[in-house]
Formats: C-alpha cells, structure tokens, sequence
C-alpha cells in the first residue's frame, strides 16, 4: 500500500532491527503498555510474531527508504478492525501518522469493514488529533487497572470510532 509519501508493507523478520530500535525509544512507549522500552529480546520474542501475524504494517519513506514506524489495522470481531500506529520520534510532527492512519481507515472501507475503533491515554493529545483528522470520534473515557503507573493515567483512556458502513 502507498501513500504520497510513505510505502506500508507487511512486517517481515529482517525488520528486528527497526522494531527494536522504535520499540526501545521511551518517547515511543510514554503511552504505551507499561510506559517503559522494550527491550530486542521481547521484540525477538513477543513483538515480531505478533507483526508478522497480520494486520501491522512497516511504514517507510518513500523517497528514502527509512523505516517511520508500524501502522495497524487488526481484526477484534467480525467486520471490526483496532486502528493504532507507533511512530519514531525522528518523524513525529511531518503530518505521517495521519497520511498512514487515513490509509488505512480507506483500505478498511474497501474490504468491508463495518467500524474501526482506536483507543489511547487521555492525555495523548497527539495521537487523538490524528484519530479525529483521519475521521473517529470520541466515544467514551474509561479506567482500567495497570500493573505499572504510567504518568497520565489517572485520566483515564479513551475509546474513538468510525462507522463506515452500517452492519447487514
């Protein structure tokens, strides 16, 4: 899949080194899970397979070749995909998660799914920009229990979604 400025393809295991390098920058995981690195024997371990499996994209330049981050479209029932994407800092702020994120929201209504819903902290006023630009809107803020504080937290998480077509 292309975009004016990126090329989204499937993950494959030489990308260890991209994930590891994205997944092992804190500002990455700020928000994510437990707030803290992953660590490339977790990526080698856990991470990759997962990617692998389906319904992740790496994201790369396409003028340069280099890896941006993952974008994700995967299946959570029937007719509904979660919309996520993790971007390495060296390209927050150039307007890439919304052109990948838009991407695939498209490529969800042209397989037929039914909603796309994304979930983030309250207090990632970045990543719910996007989700609003690319067309989600908010659906609720709720609190879960995690193992680990993750600053922010307190503020809850909070759920958007899009329709795209109404179920049959």
């Amino acid at each position: 899949m292309e975009t004016d400025r990126l090329v989204l393809r499937g993950f494959e295991e030489s990308d260890v080194d991209d994930v590891a390098r994205l997944l092992g920058e804190a500002r990455v995981m700020r928000y994510i899970e437990d707030g803290k690195p992953v660590s490339r024997a977790d990526v080698e371990r856990v991470v990759l397979p997962k990617l692998l499996g389906g319904g992740w994209w790496a994201a790369h330049l396409k003028e340069s070749g280099d890896f941006v981050g993952w974008f994700e479209l995967s299946a959570v029932e029937p007719g509904v995909a979660e919309l996520g994407y993790r971007l390495h800092p060296d390209h927050w702020g150039r307007g890439y998660a919304t052109e990948g994120a838009a991407a695939l929201v498209e490529h969800g209504r042209a397989v037929g799914l039914t909603r796309v819903v994304a979930y983030a902290m309250t207090v990632n006023a970045g990543s719910r920009r996007v989700l609003e630009k690319v067309g989600l809107r908010y659906v609720r803020t709720f609190h879960e229990e995690w193992p680990d504080y993750i600053e922010g937290a307190e503020h809850g998480d909070v759920e958007y979604e899009l329709v795209l077509q109404l179920s049959r």
